[in-house]
C-alpha cells in the first residue's frame, strides 16, 4: 500500500464517524498532489444536496480528529465539499444507486474509435460494467479501461 493509500484509508477510518453522526455520507476521500501543494479532501453528501453549512460542521470536527492523529507528515490542505453532479462512481453503493440511469463512460484509449459512451446501466460486478446504448446494443466494459464513469447529466 502507497503512503498516500495509507492517508486515505486512516483520513476515512477518522471521518466515517463524524459524517454517520450527522446523518451524511462519505463519498470519497482522497489525498492528492496539485501544483506542489498536497490536499486531502472528504467528499460528503446526503438526500436533497449537502450545504456550506454541512461542510464546516464536519470539516470542523475532522480537523481537530486531524490534529489529534497528526499521521500526515507533509504540509497539506484540508477540504470537506459536496461531490457536485459530475461525481464519478467509485463504490459499491454508488453503481447499485445508478442501476437503471443513464451513465457517461470515459476509456483510456479508444474501442472502435470512440472514447466516450452514453448507456443505461444495466449490470455490474468487481471488474466490469455493461450498459444498454441508446441504439439498443449491449456493452461491457472492464472497469481497469474506465478513466471516468459517472451519471450522464443534461443541460
Amino acid at each position: 500500500m502507497s503512503r498516500r493509500e495509507e492517508y486515505e484509508q486512516k483520513a476515512e477510518e477518522l471521518i466515517t464517524p463524524i459524517v454517520e453522526a450527522n446523518g451524511f455520507e462519505l463519498v470519497d476521500v482522497e489525498y492528492v498532489k496539485e501544483g506542489g501543494t498536497w490536499y486531502l479532501r472528504a467528499y460528503i453528501d446526503k438526500e436533497g444536496g449537502i450545504t456550506v453549512d454541512d461542510c464546516e460542521i464536519v470539516s470542523r470536527a475532522f480537523s481537530d480528529r486531524l490534529d489529534a492523529e497528526d499521521f500526515i507528515d507533509d504540509a497539506y490542505i484540508m477540504e470537506v465539499s459536496s461531490p457536485g453532479l459530475g461525481r464519478p462512481l467509485k463504490k459499491e453503493k454508488d453503481y447499485k444507486r445508478s442501476m437503471g440511469k443513464e451513465l457517461e463512460i470515459r476509456t483510456y484509449r479508444a474501442i472502435e474509435r470512440n472514447r466516450e459512451f452514453y448507456g443505461i446501466l444495466t449490470a455490474y460486478d468487481d471488474n466490469s460494467v455493461t450498459i444498454l446504448e441508446e441504439d439498443g446494443t449491449e456493452r461491457v466494459f472492464q472497469k481497469s479501461d474506465i478513466a471516468l464513469i459517472r451519471l450522464a447529466f443534461d443541460f
